[in-house]
């Protein structure tokens, strides 16, 4: 792997890593499967699968990033706001 695509994919890692602590099922949960993700393409090594890649995992952390807003919305919504019933 060449050395500038190294830093993003180490990066990337990382920022799920991160992302990985709030994640509904539980970190460890989160961990195993990201670990298992990334070491199923440890062997890639063309420069323009390996950005595919990344761009892919850029997406699911918008998809995070979604996902856990939009909790924190409902919750926020269930504390200040009267139940429509």
């Amino acid at each position: 792997m060449s050395n500038p695509l190294r830093g993003e994919v180490i990066r990337l890692y990382k920022n799920l890593l991160y992302l990985g602590r709030e994640y509904p099922k539980g970190t460890t949960y989160f961990r195993e499967r990201l670990k298992a993700a990334f070491m199923k393409n440890k062997d890639v090594t063309d420069p323009e699968k390996i950005k595919k890649l990344v761009d892919r995992g850029e997406f699911v952390i918008k998809e995070l990033e979604a996902l856990y807003f939009l909790r924190k919305y409902r919750a926020m919504k269930r504390h200040y706001y009267e139940p429509e019933h």
